[in-house]
């Protein structure tokens, strides 16, 4: 995780997530950041599409740290992500090694879409920023004994859909089809690096030079 115990020049940067993924992804830039846990309901509105759902809970997640009181100065990332496979109904983390097998199943041989929500979200400076990227992940042909090897090894009930793609998950793709792979892990860093340059940050981040003139 980020070093959070001091504060650093010229921008302070927070997490609006719990999700040690999207920590380990920002940590890749070069900055060091808070993490604040956003209090956001997460539950789909009637009739939302999948792409409209993540980009509305991503924003959300942002603005609810951002307008905390300590925030209001601070540039502060949300981030959220859907996935479909009829292109209507949401699919959630399944959070059991059950539902999981039912997730790997219906994925069989199918493509799945992931839309994961971005949002950059500073107070003082009156800047609001949301976008969604895309993923298109299409899975291979899976039998009972290739999904069940693959639960018992890595046990993706945090992960919606139930492939890791950044673990063992990626051998059950036959393809991944979009504009920023880490996206598809749940922090798009290439269009969060086009964001984040656009509010004055310098990149790589002032840790990746410390590490540089350390060595």
């Amino acid at each position: 995780m980020a070093d959070v115990s001091t504060p650093f020049h010229p921008h302070t940067l927070v997490l609006a997530s719990t999700s040690r993924y999207r920590a380990a992804l920002l940590k890749r830039l070069g900055w060091r950041f808070d993490i604040c846990p956003p209090q956001v309901d997460e539950t789909p509105v009637l009739g939302e599409s999948p792409h409209d759902c993540a980009l509305r809970l991503a924003l959300a997640k942002a603005l609810a740290v951002a307008r905390q009181s300590n925030w209001q100065s601070a540039w502060v990332v949300g981030s959220d992500q859907t996935a479909t496979l009829d292109g209507a109904q949401i699919i959630g983390k399944p959070g059991t090694h059950e539902r999981a097998r039912e997730q790997l199943r219906a994925a069989s041989g199918q493509t799945m879409h992931f839309h994961t929500g971005l949002a950059l979200v500073n107070i003082s400076e009156k800047a609001e920023r949301a976008l969604v990227v895309s993923t298109e992940v299409r899975f291979r042909l899976l039998s009972e004994d290739v999904i069940e090897r693959y639960l018992l090894a890595e046990r993706p009930y945090d992960c919606a859909g139930s492939a890791k793609s950044e673990g063992m998950g990626i051998g059950l793709l036959e393809a991944i089809l979009g504009p920023d792979p880490s996206a598809l892990v749940g922090l798009p860093l290439i269009a969060l690096s086009g964001l984040l340059l656009e509010a004055g940050f310098q990149l790589p981040g002032p840790i990746a030079l410390e590490d540089i003139s350390a060595s």
